[in-house]
Parts: C-alpha cells; sequence; structure tokens
C-alpha cells in the first residue's frame, strides 16, 4: 500500500501539496511535524504535515520528502484547526497563516552551495578571470554558498558566472537545508576532576605561585562556588576575578579547569518572591462577581470599565483562578509599549510564570515562548502578547483576556492573512471551551452592539479606583485665541497656563499630537509647490532632527530643501506641526524641565518603549509628547494634566470610523490623567468646540456617542449593522488598474447589485509606485457570508484567467476594520 501526506508549504497557494513517504515514514509521522520537501524545480520547503492518507494525487506525480525535522509535532490539532478557520473567514490560503504563525526560526531555508566537480579535470585555461576566481577558490575550500561567491567577485548578480561554470561541468550545486534556530549556549568553568584531592591541588597552587593572575582566577572560582553552589559561567568568574578571558583559556588548555555549555531560555524572569495580589474594592468586586455570573451563560463577556477603575486587577483575579484549575491563560495586548508596564506587574504576582511573546523579541527568543508553551513549561502558564500570540500552540487554554478591545492594532492589514486578533481570539476560546473577557474604557461600536443583543455577556465599572474623579475635560477654541492673538506657536494661553500651574506643583504632563515628524507639508512661499514623494501620492514630511524630508508610507528619504525645486526661491516654509515641533516649542517654553518624545522615530530599539516610560515613572521626565502610543492603558501616578494639541486633524478624517476612533483616542488620552488622589484636567485645543463628538468627549458620555454612530451605521449601511468586504486592486499602469477595478466591479454588481461600491481611489491613490482602487461590498445581515465569500472568490479566478489582468495584485479584507 502507498502512503501519502498533505503539507502546507509557506507560500500563498490555494491546494496543499501531496508528498509520497514510506510506510515506516507513515507510522512515525504525525499531522503538526515539520518535512523538508522538494517544490518547483530546485527549491526546497519546511512544511508542515496536514494529513497522512492513501489517495495519490491525480494531476501530479507525488515527490518523495527529503527529511523529517521533527521527532514530535510542534504545531497542534487545534492550531491547524484555527489555521483552517483563518483561512477560510479571511480568504488568505493555509501558506500564508503559516507564515504568519509559525516564527521564521521554524521555517527552515535552502540555501545553494556550489562544490568542485571531480568528475573531470578541467583545462583553467579557457575559464574566464571572474570564473577562475571561483575555481581557485573552490580549490581551498570543499563548498562555497551565493554570498561568499559574491563577496568574492564583489558583485551582486554572481548568478551568470554559476550558469558558466556548471556548463563547463567544473561545478555542482545542490540544496542545502540549515536551521536558523540556535540554542542559547552559555559557558561554565569547574575545577578538572585531576585537582580534586587537597595533596593535588597544594600542588597546583604551589605551581601557580609563579603565575599570579591565574592563582587568583583559581581562587576566585573557590570562592564564588562556594558562596553560590551553583555552576559558575566563565563571564561572571572574569568579572569577579577581573581577569580577561585570555587568563581563563589558558587555564582551560593547560587542563586546570574543564569547559562546558548549559542550554539555557534567553528570556528570564530574575526577579524576588512573588507578591500578594490586590485586594479588590467594593466596584471590582461586584464586577468581578457579574464576570464570573456572565461566564456561566456566556463564553464572551464585555467589561466596559472607564480609564483608571482598576479592570487589571479583575483580570489578574480570573488569571489566578484559571491558574488554580491547571489552565493556561493569554493576555492579549494591543502595543508592545504596553507590555513593558504590564509584564512587571504580572511578573510581581505570578513570577516566573509570565511568557511574553511579541515582534521585538529576536527570533530565538520567539521559538524558546513557542517552545514553552508547546511543552506545557512552568514558565509559560500566562502568555503575555501582541495579536500574534494567538498562534502559539495552546493546548489547554482556560481564559483570554483581550485588553482594549476597542484597538484598531488587533487587526493586520499587510500581509496575509489579514486576521483580527480581538475575533480569532473568540474562535479559539470556542476551540478550547475557555472563557474570553474583552475590556475597555472605549468598548467598540461591533462589541457594545453585540453586548447589547446580548451575544454577549456585559459588566459595567463605572468608579475609578480610590474614588479619584474622573479628569476635568476642557475645551478651548484655537480660532478665537488666534484672533485674540493669545497663541503662542501651537500654544493657547490657558493650555500655557495649566503647564505652568502643573508643573509648579510638581506634577506632569502629556501632550498629545497624532503626528509624527516636524510639519508635514514643507511648501514654497512664492510659487506654492510642496515637494512630493516621488513613489507615492503625498508630500513628504519635515524630520528636523536629521534635516531631512521622508515619506511614511514607503520610507523615501531626501535631504531638506534650501531652494524650491521648482522656481529656486530660497522663501521655504513648513505648514502644519507633527511631536517633533511640539517638543521644539516646549522646550523653549519651558527651558528648566525636562521634555521626552515618544513616537515611532524615539521607540525604533528593542528597548526603546521601556527606557522612555520607566523614565516618565521614575519623574526623570516633567513633559511628554507623543503620538497614540501614549493613549493606550499605561498606568503613570504622577500625571496631573494632559493636552490634546489638535483634536480636528482626527475627526476630519475620509473614514466611516473616524468619529467614533476619535472619541476613543481622546478619552484614552485623558484617561491617563489624574490617576492617583487629586482630579486630573485634560485641555482640548480645537477649531469646533461645538462638535458632537468634541461634546461627548468632555462630557465622557459613551452611550450618547454609540447612539449618534450606530444611527449613522443603521442609515448608511455600515459595520456591525452590516459585514463588509474590501477589494483593493494595484498596479504601476494606472489604466490597467483602471480597465481591472470596472471589470471587477461590473461583475460583482451582476450579483450584489447595489451593495457594491466603487471602483474608488482611495485619498492617497500611489504608494510605492502602484496605484490602488478600491471596491467595497456590503453584506446584509441576512445574507449568507460564506456564499457571498465563494462568489467573490470565483470572479477573483475568472479575473486572474484574463491575459491583461493577471500582473494586477487583488487584495481581498475581510471586515476592514
Amino acid at each position: 500500500m502507498q502512503y501519502f501526506i498533505d503539507v502546507i508549504i509557506p507560500i500563498p497557494l490555494k491546494k496543499l501539496f501531496t508528498y509520497g513517504i514510506t510506510a515506516s515514514e507513515a507510522e512515525f509521522l504525525k499531522a503538526g511535524m515539520r518535512v523538508a520537501v522538494p517544490f518547483g524545480k530546485s527549491k526546497i520547503y519546511t512544511g508542515i504535515v496536514f494529513s497522512i492518507h492513501n489517495d495519490a494525487p491525480t494531476a501530479y506525480e507525488a515527490k518523495d520528502i527529503q527529511q523529517i525535522l521533527d521527532e514530535t509535532p510542534i504545531v497542534n490539532a487545534k492550531q491547524l484547526q484555527l489555521w483552517q478557520w483563518i483561512a477560510n473567514y479571511y480568504m488568505c490560503t493555509l501558506g500564508d497563516v503559516m507564515r504568519a504563525a509559525l516564527p521564521s526560526g521554524f521555517i527552515l531555508e535552502s540555501e545553494t552551495v556550489i562544490t568542485k566537480s571531480n568528475s573531470i579535470t578541467i583545462d583553467e585555461s579557457v575559464l574566464k578571470d571572474d570564473e577562475f576566481l571561483v575555481y581557485e577558490a573552490l580549490q581551498h575550500q570543499s563548498s562555497l554558498k551565493i554570498h561568499d561567491i559574491s563577496n568574492i567577485l564583489d558583485k551582486k548578480n554572481v548568478l551568470p558566472v554559476i550558469k558558466r561554470l556548471i556548463e563547463k561541468e567544473a561545478i555542482s550545486v545542490e540544496e542545502e537545508v540549515y536551521e536558523k534556530y540556535k540554542p542559547k549556549l552559555v559557558r561554565y568553568v569547574k575545577l578538572n576532576a585531576n585537582f580534586s584531592s587537597e595533596t593535588a591541588l597544594r600542588q597546583l597552587l604551589d605551581d601557580l605561585s609563579r603565575a599570579p593572575k591565574q592563582k587568583q582566577v583559581v581562587m576566585t572560582l573557590f570562592s564564588v562556588s562556594a558562596t553560590t553552589k551553583k555552576p559558575v559561567k566563565v563571564s561572571d568568574l572574569s568579572n569577579e576575578s577581573d581577569a580577561s578571558s585570555s587568563i581563563i583559556k589558558t587555564l582551560i588548555d593547560k587542563g586546570i579547569f574543564e569547559e562546558y555549555h548549559i542550554q539555557t531560555d534567553r528570556v528570564q524572569y530574575s526577579g524576588e518572591d512573588n507578591e500578594d495580589t490586590k485586594h479588590l474594592n467594593t466596584y471590582q468586586e461586584t464586577a468581578l462577581i457579574e464576570v464570573k455570573e456572565s461566564f456561566k451563560t456566556h463564553n464572551v463577556s464585555l467589561l466596559h470599565g472607564v480609564t483608571s477603575s482598576g479592570k487589571t486587577e479583575v483580570y489578574v483575579k480570573l488569571i489566578e483562578d484559571a491558574l488554580s484549575a491547571g489552565k493556561q491563560v493569554l493576555y492579549l495586548l494591543p502595543e508592545i509599549a504596553l507590555t513593558t508596564q504590564l509584564v512587571t506587574r504580572l511578573q510581581n504576582y505570578f513570577g516566573e510564570q509570565v511568557a511574553v511573546f511579541h515582534s521585538k523579541y529576536s527570533t530565538h527568543e520567539r521559538v524558546e515562548v513557542w517552545n514553552n508553551v508547546l511543552n506545557h513549561s512552568a514558565k509559560a502558564k500566562i502568555v503575555l502578547g501582541a495579536r500574534s500570540s494567538i498562534f502559539l500552540p495552546f493546548d489547554n487554554l482556560g481564559l483570554i483576556v483581550v485588553d482594549e478591545e476597542h484597538e484598531q492594532s488587533f487587526k493586520q492589514f499587510d500581509p496575509a492573512p489579514r486576521y483580527h486578533a480581538r475575533d480569532t481570539a473568540i474562535v479559539l476560546a470556542y476551540m478550547h471551551e475557555a472563557k474570553i473577557l474583552l475590556g475597555s474604557a472605549t468598548p467598540s461600536l461591533e462589541s457594545y452592539f453585540n453586548a447589547k443583543q446580548n451575544k454577549y455577556g456585559f459588566v459595567e465599572l463605572m468608579h475609578r479606583f480610590n474614588d479619584v474623579l474622573m479628569p476635568d475635560i476642557e475645551l478651548v477654541d484655537i480660532k478665537d485665541k488666534l484672533k485674540k492673538k493669545l497663541m503662542k506657536g501651537h500654544f493657547s494661553d490657558r493650555l500655557i497656563g495649566e503647564m505652568t500651574e502643573t508643573l509648579q506643583e510638581g506634577h506632569q504632563i502629556i501632550l498629545f499630537q497624532n503626528r509624527r515628524g516636524f510639519s508635514p507639508i514643507v511648501e514654497c512661499n512664492t510659487c506654492g509647490v510642496s515637494p512630493q514623494c516621488s513613489n507615492c501620492d503625498v508630500s513628504l514630511t519635515y524630520h528636523q532632527y536629521r534635516h531631512q524630508l521622508r515619506c511614511h508610507y514607503c520610507g523615501y528619504v531626501e535631504a531638506m530643501l534650501k531652494k524650491c525645486k521648482a522656481c529656486g526661491s530660497s522663501e521655504i516654509d513648513s505648514k502644519g506641526f507633527g511631536t517633533e515641533q511640539i517638543e521644539a516649542e516646549v522646550k523653549l517654553l519651558f527651558p528648566d524641565y525636562n521634555v521626552a518624545r515618544m513616537d515611532l522615530d524615539t521607540t525604533r530599539g528593542k528597548y526603546g518603549y521601556e527606557k522612555i516610560i520607566t523614565a516618565l515613572e521614575q519623574q526623570e521626565i516633567d513633559i511628554l509628547v507623543g503620538t497614540q502610543m501614549l493613549t493606550k492603558g499605561l498606568d503613570f501616578r504622577n500625571v496631573k494634566l494632559v493636552g490634546i494639541m489638535n483634536a480636528d486633524n482626527m475627526l476630519n478624517f475620509p473614514d466611516f470610523r473616524a468619529h467614533e476612533r476619535s472619541f476613543q483616542l481622546m478619552l484614552q488620552v485623558a484617561g491617563r490623567a489624574g490617576r492617583t488622589e487629586e482630579r486630573g484636567k485634560v485641555l482640548i485645543q480645537t477649531y469646533n468646540p461645538y462638535h458632537n463628538i468634541l461634546q461627548q468627549v468632555s462630557t465622557n458620555n459613551y452611550v450618547d456617542m454609540f447612539n449618534e454612530q450606530m444611527n449613522d451605521r443603521y442609515n448608511f449601511k455600515y459595520p456591525p449593522v452590516y459585514k463588509q468586504i474590501k477589494i483593493t486592486l494595484k498596479h504601476k499602469d494606472y489604466n490597467r488598474v483602471e480597465t481591472a477595478s470596472i471589470w471587477f466591479a461590473k461583475s460583482l454588481r451582476q450579483l450584489f447589485a447595489d451593495f457594491v461600491l466603487g471602483p474608488e481611489s482611495p485619498p492617497v491613490a500611489r504608494i510605492r509606485n502602484q496605484f490602488h482602487k478600491n471596491i467595497l461590498v456590503k453584506i446584509p445581515k441576512n445574507q449568507s457570508l460564506s456564499k457571498t465569500k465563494e462568489a467573490i472568490a470565483k470572479i477573483n479566478n475568472s479575473f486572474f484567467s484574463i491575459k491583461d489582468f493577471r500582473s494586477v495584485k487583488v487584495i481581498l479584507n475581510v471586515d476592514n476594520f
């Protein structure tokens, strides 16, 4: 009998590929193991075994696998089930999901290895200069890789040279698979067993009397191992004895020391004994009881708790219950910035049971967390992570907490799978029969709507911790202040007055401006031309700290202009403002105080967030200027004043969610103020203080905002009333993408009539030299979602069967929140 396996390969192919295996391999292999498989003419991929069966493929002859890479599965059955759901729901392939789910250290890559051919002797005179250099290098080395040859010839494209050498039969080429993940090995030393007796030891110390430094290292080893009773690291010994590593190497070479390695985790918790969790106040206690009650009838519950009401402590009590029942817990956060504060807090309660998983971790660190979860390690009972942590190999999940569930950072926009972590977590919880709690001070309309429809349980926590009053929110009319000449730069007299008072009292200030850089537009005063990105339809943002113009879409950079490119005038002015300009103005207004900035430019490193947040907590920073990174769930004890520099550019964004998002963003920023004893103050600068959303923010009225926005959503058929799928077409030729999008929209209209909008160019119509066209399909509640997707997939297939349209890229985005 023949045996076959279906394999998921990390490339976007609709169908799985089938490979042949032997009977003994069929016995050994299980779904979820990795295998190296040949694909195409010469590539080798790492695939995941999806299923084992006896059905030979009909369309092609099954190749054999190259090797089995695991002894036990690294992906479990529930994960494969989740991958299938994501691929079906978000209209992508299992290969896309695999690429997103597995840390890249697991996905082995093949590399081309070049070796000298021994079958025939080559006459070196027939070789050209560059060929001879490669051939000569192979006389001294057994094999070379492509990048080695690039270095030898000092050019990027070396394939023509390799091709000519293959034709002359001078070399042979093969693919070699190499493992990306390397365990972290730490070097330790101990005294050689030959010196364990007292006489041998005395003799050794006598012999070393002429080498005092070596003798000192030996003595230090004794004292360190006597005090710590643990193995001694080479690095520790070097520090303790103040000796260089070469002295330790000499002792190892002499056979006095023995060196050995121990594999350790890269991420370790080094805290003290755990604290007890805090006692809840009456409001939190009531909320906790209500959450537990709602879990009896609903698997999903929404906790609507105002900012600083102590939602985290409620989560901690639920985590304790899940752990005591022997279950795993997943704690999802939208921003890496949030993990820095929360990790410390959770580790104080749960010690090394907390594992952290997000994109700032290196590949090796992510593989270690994955293995800890897979092996039920005590180090990963609670996983705290950003959206990618839903892919970890849980098999005993009891609770998922989605904090700040309204955040759009939970949605992945590029590349596929374009999943939403909150919605995927709900499906994951269902598969594990676990409970899921969504928490937010400003829930998304979708979640609140579902709670109102009784699909989710619903609990409110409407009192701040310690009964601190909600911050006093005041709207400042900039238009009026400009008329009265009461503005200094971008600061109104009201904001400057409040800032001065706050600083004199010894409190801290946060200033929020949702745009990084110095100014978004640079314009010539003579002819009005502003420099544009050469790849995108946007003006370049001026970044003063590097004195350059930069595109925030594609990363294009050029030096700041001295003269206008169009008319040659040197009168160049900057319009609008970003975080950099606010920071510069604050430094001029308050020169005696420490000012810092937190945006994408200042948090690039692995510990970028941590440094700034810690500095603010330790009150080394008086005024922090930042973008929306600042807004989410951070807990600063000494911040009394929050200033929102310009509320209008958020409200006037061309998106049906602009008002909902602005409300959420402003209330979240406001929530950073006055979190301990004193009431905080929030000043919102705006040209339109009578705007409904701003009035709702100033009175902290979520329900009014919800009712008004839902009214619009019903009228205009937007989510959560109707579901929607956004289809984006991209191509570098405008006419082609225009024709293609008209064809696509026409085909959709034949099926869905008026529920299709577009094709329409987005506000930024060209990004990275690709023209974009958007089509929106609205799906009423009574229309089958799966059938709609099937119809769109059919149209998509027909689209690609037209020769002219094959080069147009089509992106299907389900629930494009």
